[in-house]
């Protein structure tokens, strides 16, 4: 192990984005993905509300706060 060595991690290029692809075509099918997908996307949305609704909660207390000095 040289001690001068540096590992730089990147994203993935054109041609291993397309081995990824591939491999979750063959993992889960043609099927299975627009349902993947649909999961995805309710998990994302439900982070996101809960997102708003933890940030309305907390500018909500602060206003309290201010109020009350």
């Amino acid at each position: 192990m040289l001690p001068n060595s540096v590992f730089l991690i990147s994203m993935p290029g054109g041609t291993e984005w397309i081995l990824i692809v591939l491999a979750v075509l063959i993992l889960f099918g043609g099927r299975k993905i627009p349902e993947f997908m649909r999961g995805l996307g309710r998990g994302i949305r439900e982070f996101n509300d809960a997102k708003t609704n933890v940030k309305k909660e907390i500018e909500e207390g602060m206003e309290e706060v201010d109020t009350k000095k």
